[in-house]
């Protein structure tokens, strides 16, 4: 089976998992509910067209060339392939949360990545939700990565399908059990933590950027363990779109050249007062 048959395999699978658990196991009421998904999946048919017309369409081929001609940390270097394969995985995985954090700070990025955060309810389609210059973006970054640290293909592979996996756990609407979550979130990142990235206020909008790992939001001081007004009477999406039609798939494709950037950024912070007047 070809890497393309076992990413699409592996996210078909967790997709429709999910969006069964959700349905059954709802964490809170969603607004506009599945009126939304129509606009969220054709975002992600559109990603993946756009993706196959590209000269690299994955890191994966990247990685191809750095191990043939021996680019990269990892690459110069004789460590066990076990062990390569999970310091990769763990390293690529800090990269993604550094890129994350990168797409709130710079106003030019936040425009793209403004598009994810629109949307005014989160499930399982939240996570297939980005615009399609933040995807090109993503991948010449996570490519820039992939040959610094020469990261062996297998687990640029593996890490591909663990970050679609893990972004459609943490982005559904789905109730665990307390101690569950409690003791999972030692480690990964789970429904009710990222949820929480996804708040109206700006100050947990900027918090909670991991996407597998837990640990980097820790050490990094961006770790809210909570939502202000709990999870569920936070209000979700950015609150200068609250009146938006973000739901709508033209919208959300020429949002990033509008002027409705909102002051999200972490470059354009304002006073706490501000945070309900749509800033």
């Amino acid at each position: 089976m070809d890497e393309q048959s076992i990413r699409l395999s592996a996210f078909l699978a967790v997709l429709i998992v999910m969006a069964v658990a959700e349905g059954k196991y709802p964490c809170r009421p969603l607004r506009f509910g599945r009126r939304r998904w129509p606009a969220n999946l054709a975002m992600v048919v559109l990603n993946s067209m756009m993706m196959r017309i590209l000269p690299v369409s994955s890191a994966s081929a990247v990685a191809i060339w750095a191990n043939a001609h021996s680019v990269g940390l990892l690459n110069q270097f004789s460590l066990p392939e076990g062990l390569e394969v999970a310091l990769a995985i763990v390293l690529l995985d800090l990269a993604i949360y550094g890129q994350h954090v990168l797409f709130h700070a710079v106003p030019l990025l936040w425009r793209l990545h403004l598009v994810h955060h629109a949307d005014r309810d989160i499930d399982v389609t939240t996570a297939l939700r980005f615009h399609p210059l933040e995807m090109i973006l993503s991948l010449l970054i996570k490519a820039v990565v992939v040959i610094l640290l020469g990261a062996p293909v297998l687990a640029v592979l593996l890490f591909e399908v663990i970050l679609n996996a893990m972004a459609m756990f943490n982005h559904a609407n789905l109730r665990l059990p307390r101690r569950l979550d409690g003791l999972l979130r030692w480690l990964l990142v789970t429904p009710d933590m990222h949820r929480v990235h996804h708040s109206i206020l700006r100050h947990e909008t900027n918090s909670n950027y991991g996407f597998n790992l837990s640990v980097w939001d820790r050490w990094f001081g961006t770790w809210r363990a909570q939502p202000e007004g709990g999870h569920q009477a936070m209000v979700i999406g950015l609150a200068h779109l609250q009146q938006a039609p973000t739901h709508t798939l033209l919208y959300m494709l020429r949002l990033p050249f509008s002027g409705e950037i909102g002051q999200y950024p972490m470059l354009h912070r304002k006073s706490e007062q501000q945070e309900g007047d749509g800033g």
